[in-house]
């Protein structure tokens, strides 16, 4: 405690020597203590970014974590808002991507701090001055876009669109894709900021006139906000063309196990039990990811046939996923179709792998630092867009991992795809963190594209969503379950899919450019331009 000015001692046992040590630096640095207070609230911003997420999917705080990044950044040197965005950045991957923990704690501190470091480099391009309430969703955005792509690929999970499913916000998909629900978010947090600066600014003691004028800007930005969201609910999404009607087979068991723990064999006859409770009529029958695993050619096996038997007992189009082997060192991970009559007619082989789930980058390297036992093979990646020709119709495809990008989502749909199948596999989590972000991901693909989604898991969710992304059936993790429901098939193009990412990226960029332009200086200069001021100017002396 503090008297006269003076820190007083405590009482004896009421503090450990460290804790009174760094209490009493504190309270004698105040610099020190307001560094602390600014990372504590970065931190907490990024708490509440990461809620808005799945499993908990509390959409609001997501603008509330915005505005209070946006608040810390305020008057900022580039190392302040370097230090603010990924202090925000640990408080959002901190939580959001915890499942790593269940397979490398080290990977999950390397991965959180890289992604974290993405967020504060991000935020150091927001213009200190008048532009930072454009310059600050425009970095959100291409934080996001380049998180998409970097490192090996991308990592998309955690990321802020995903806990705008289920908001408000959503819609507005259609139009930009996840990436304009990230700016949507940015743009709500700044504009919240800057009410709570004029609010605050106001109740000064002594302020003379009332800074409510500056609350214009701010809530035309949310009008804004507001348009584009309704915009989104009425955008075009294509049209129908058929219905049809499908079936996710999900054959159940323990969740936790992973692919070397547990026999090819046993989740096959799982599912084979699970499809038989299937009855007349359907038109479309979806196997989960890896259910099928067999050496290096499908034709012929037994396993084949008995999936062959499925089609033709039901009469309907089956697509199940596939393992088959490409060597001592490789495999392929695919998605194959068989018609109502037994013949297998069309195959995809996943493109986007998981980094060290399905292959192992540096794995010479790798290896002689970390057991790599649980991925013993390597993936091959495969080309081109996911679609399945069949006699249920063009059918594209995102195996697992894949629904979490939206180009995949795009090139199936460019490509001709009227619905789309996410074939996965999530029972390797003990949580429901991957299932329900992955549920989540399937969700905006279904806005961004206007096509209805169906989604097999081994252990869940098992769901089927339509074009609106509205989840329509849903299974239970751990249980099995045959989810079934009548679709539509779909043609025409949104906005998001004919677009793609790349106006936004080159939008967001030129916001940046403009906001330091017309909004701020950099420090050495706004320094300079304190220390050189002009001496008092001479009567009769011409400059």
């Amino acid at each position: 405690m503090e008297i006269g000015g003076r820190l007083a001692p405590a009482p004896p046992g009421e503090l450990s020597g460290a804790v009174r040590v760094a209490r009493d630096r504190t309270a004698r640095h105040p610099a020190l203590r307001a560094a602390l207070a600014l990372i504590t609230a970065a931190l907490g911003s990024g708490v509440l970014l990461a809620a808005s997420l799945p499993p908990w999917g509390w959409w609001p705080l997501a603008l509330l974590g915005a505005a209070g990044l946006a608040l810390c950044l305020h008057g900022r040197s580039w190392s302040g808002r370097l230090l603010v965005g990924s202090a925000a950045g640990l408080g959002l991957y901190g939580p959001g991507l915890w499942w790593m923990t269940e397979f490398s704690a080290p990977g999950y501190v390397v991965t959180t701090i890289l992604e974290a470091a993405i967020i504060g480099v991000a935020t150091v391009a927001v213009a200190p001055g008048r532009g930072r309430g454009a310059a600050f969703p425009a970095a959100l955005l291409l934080a996001s876009a380049f998180g998409g792509h970097w490192p090996f690929g991308g990592l998309p999970l955690a990321g802020i669109a995903l806990g705008q499913a289920g908001g408000p916000l959503a819609p507005a998909a259609r139009l930009g894709g996840h990436l304009l629900l990230v700016f949507l978010v940015g743009v709500t947090g700044a504009a919240l900021a800057g009410v709570a600066t004029a609010v605050h600014s106001t109740s000064k003691p002594g302020q003379r006139r009332p800074e409510w004028r500056r609350v214009i800007g701010p809530v035309a930005a949310l009008a804004g906000v507001v348009a584009v969201g309704a915009a989104g609910v009425v955008a075009p999404t294509g049209s129908e063309r058929a219905t049809l009607r499908v079936a996710a087979v999900q054959g159940g068991g323990p969740r936790g196990l992973r692919a070397i723990d547990v026999g090819p064999q046993v989740p096959f006859e799982a599912h084979l039990a699970a499809a038989a409770g299937v009855t007349r009529p359907v038109d479309l029958l979806v196997f989960p990811e890896n259910v099928v695993s067999v050496g290096a050619s499908l034709p012929g096996t037994e396993q084949e046939a008995k999936v062959a038997d499925v089609a033709r007992s039901l009469g309907t189009t089956v697509v199940a996923g596939v393992v088959t082997d490409a060597g001592p060192e490789h495999f392929r991970n695919a998605a194959v179709a068989w018609a109502p009559d037994g013949r297998i007619v069309d195959g995809y082989v996943k493109v986007h792998r998981v980094p060290f789930g399905e292959y192992v980058p540096f794995r010479d390297l790798v290896s002689r630092v970390a057991d790599l036992s649980a991925v013993p093979r390597d993936a091959i990646a495969g080309r081109g867009p996911g679609v399945l020709t069949t006699p249920a119709g063009r059918l594209g495809v995102m195996i697992s991992f894949e629904v979490f990008f939206a180009d995949r989502a795009r090139a199936a749909v460019r490509a001709g795809a009227e619905v789309l199948l996410v074939p996965t596999n999530a029972s390797s989590y003990t949580t429901s963190q991957v299932p329900t972000q992955e549920l989540a991901a399937a969700r905006l693909r279904a806005l961004e594209t206007g096509r209805d989604v169906v989604q097999a898991a081994p252990t869940g969710f098992s769901a089927v969503v339509d074009f609106r992304g509205r989840v329509l059936r849903r299974s239970r993790l751990g249980p099995p379950a045959v989810e079934k429901a009548t679709i539509t098939r779909r043609e025409g193009q949104t906005l998001a899919v004919r677009l793609g990412d790349g106006p936004l990226v080159v939008a967001a960029g030129a916001a940046l450019a403009l906001a330091w332009a017309v909004g701020a200086r950099p420090d050495w200069l706004r320094r300079t331009s304190r220390r050189v001021r002009p001496g008092p100017r001479t009567p009769g002396r011409r400059d």
